[in-house]
């Protein structure tokens, strides 16, 4: 069975404290990804998701359920960052800044009621080390704190949707200083890392069979 990979790229993004950068063309990794692929044992799926809360709000549900895919990788450019950054965990609340069609969330969170903050499942500081480790010419690291803005509601979205199965990376404009090219055989060395982790894990009904063992006198 293949497994699945959808990558969300936005159209551009403002993330990052005290952040607010136009990003042109950075769309070129996400195409660079989808040339290279991730190997003939995953479908990868690539698409845009405007910087707008009501859209993602309304996309990633449609996303989630339509496509079941086993990850779902988010992909942002932040004006600040200088390496492939790859963010561990997305926050509730705090969501004060507009969006590009001006709106802003009435409750200022992602969920009402939800969890303050939800972690990925994937350890992202392994992810980070095997990939330097590897020396393909482009330096990881992590980070936990994905801006308040739509980069973090986005991603806290998709792992409240996908249950912790989403990963968000957030990468530097281009020239600032990897090419489209080298930034794309970044995203594919990170996802393939990210896939073979997800390979460990317990799967969702292996661990729903534990918790009912358990119960059990």
């Amino acid at each position: 069975m293949k497994g699945s990979v959808t990558l969300c790229s936005c159209w551009f993004i403002a993330c990052k404290a005290n952040c607010n950068y136009l990003v042109h063309k950075h769309w070129v990794c996400s195409q660079e990804l989808e040339q290279l692929g991730l190997g003939e044992a995953v479908d990868l799926y690539v698409c845009e998701v405007p910087v707008e809360y009501q859209a993602v709000k309304l996309l990633l549900p449609s996303l989630w359920k339509g496509r079941k895919p086993q990850l779902v990788v988010h992909v942002g450019v932040s004006g600040l960052a200088t390496t492939v950054t790859l963010e561990q965990c997305a926050h509730n609340k705090g969501y004060t800044r507009p969006d590009n069609c001006s709106f802003c969330p009435y409750s200022q969170c992602c969920v009402v009621n939800g969890p303050d903050c939800i972690k990925s499942i994937l350890d992202m500081d392994t992810i980070c080390k095997r990939v330097n480790d590897a020396g393909i010419g482009i330096t990881v690291s992590t980070s936990e704190d994905a801006g308040r803005y739509l980069c973090d509601y986005t991603y806290y979205t998709s792992l409240h949707l996908g249950k912790g199965r989403a990963a968000f990376v957030h990468v530097p404009p281009l020239g600032r200083p990897y090419s489209g090219k080298e930034l794309g055989r970044g995203l594919q060395a990170v996802i393939q890392e990210m896939l073979k982790l997800l390979e460990g894990s317990p799967s969702e009904e292996a661990q729903k069979g534990t918790k009912d063992s358990s119960d059990k006198p």
